[in-house]
């Protein structure tokens, strides 16, 4: 798609500073951003980077304006409009209606005639799709799902008997929605599997990573609120609730039963237990572990940044000293 500035700026309400006959025809990073592309700056340390871009134009805003050395659409929020321009001139491809000749319908299946349904896709009975959803190939929806409009289903998801996911949402290939918790009871010398007859509730516009899952719930459901956003190979256990617009980066896992308000924003790589409750407007720095139960709104962390080996040693020794001092009759050995 091309576009000039001033199209841009009208359609998003930016303020151009620049020429508005300008063409535009993709997007690129400060550094990498030739005389057609459009870039931005959310961020200070990036300054560097803005006095030798070569861009058509740059969003940012006000402050760094006097420094853009092309054309500049202010913006309050540069990021969020970014992202608004980068959808703008790469938009989704359109959903054609139709069912592939190798697809499999259950018989009883409900799926609407602008509905998309890919080769070897797999729909059970009871199953309802929308109008305008994408289910891609080697997908498999179980009985009883429900899929609602303008859902996008890429290659190769799974979504287990029941589950239902909510209006403009997205997976991203190998997603698994509803398969069983890991629930076992302990008998004597052995486990006994505990029977998981819950499912899994997703609302609207949701975006859930490439082989991210969540497991369906062991007596009630497993809750995703509207416009979560979870990155890839996340683990979202039985159970767990999501408030609305939370945001989980790649190889969180979050166990059994645990409560997320809303808006909040969990980095990569944490490991948080089972049973807690994380109120509204947390922020969790990566590599977090959350054993206990978060009350007040905050950026909470934990873990310990990297060293080189000799000083963590030293660091590890020192560590074991005091909890040495802290409980005498332990024994470091």
């Amino acid at each position: 798609m091309v576009v000039t500035l001033g199209e841009i700026a009208v359609r998003f309400g930016c303020e151009l500073r620049g020429d508005p006959q300008r063409e535009v025809d993709s997007v690129a990073t400060l550094v990498d951003a030739h005389p057609r592309a459009i870039t931005f700056l959310a961020e200070a340390r990036h300054r560097a980077a803005l006095a030798q871009t070569r861009a058509a134009a740059v969003v940012l805003d006000e402050r760094f304006a006097a420094q853009c050395p092309v054309d500049a659409l202010i913006s309050p929020n540069p990021r969020a409009d970014y992202a608004r321009i980068a959808t703008y001139l790469y938009p989704a491809r359109p959903v054609n209606p139709g069912i592939h000749e190798s697809a499999i319908i259950a018989e009883d299946a409900e799926v609407d005639a602008g509905a998309e349904i890919g080769p070897l896709a797999v729909i059970g009975a009871g199953a309802r799709i929308g109008a305008e959803v994408l289910i891609g190939p080697h997908c498999v929806i179980g009985a009883d799902v429900t899929v609602a409009a303008q859902t996008r289903l890429m290659a190769r998801v799974t979504l287990c008997d029941g589950v239902s996911i909510g209006e403009r949402s997205i997976l991203h290939p190998g997603t698994v929605i509803g398969a069983d918790g890991f629930g076992f009871a302990p008998d004597r010398s052995a486990w006994l599997k505990i029977p998981q007859v819950g499912s899994v509730r997703i609302g609207a516009d949701v975006e859930i990573g490439a082989n991210t899952t969540v497991d369906r719930g062991a007596i009630g459901d497993t809750v995703i609120a509207d416009g979560v956003k979870l990155d890839n190979q996340i683990q979202i256990g039985h159970n767990v609730r999501l408030g609305a617009h939370t945001a989980i980066a790649g190889c969180t896992g979050v166990s059994g039963s645990t409560v997320i308000g809303e808006r909040c924003q969990i980095g990569g790589a944490c490991a948080i237990g089972g049973h807690l409750l994380i109120v509204d407007d947390v922020i969790i720095t990566g590599f977090s572990m959350i054993s206990h139960s978060i009350s007040k709104p905050g950026v909470y962390s934990s873990g310990i940044p990297f060293e080189d080996a000799r000083t963590w040693r030293r660091m590890v020794a020192r560590f074991k000293r005091s909890a040495a001092q802290d409980d005498p009759e332990s024994n470091d050995d």
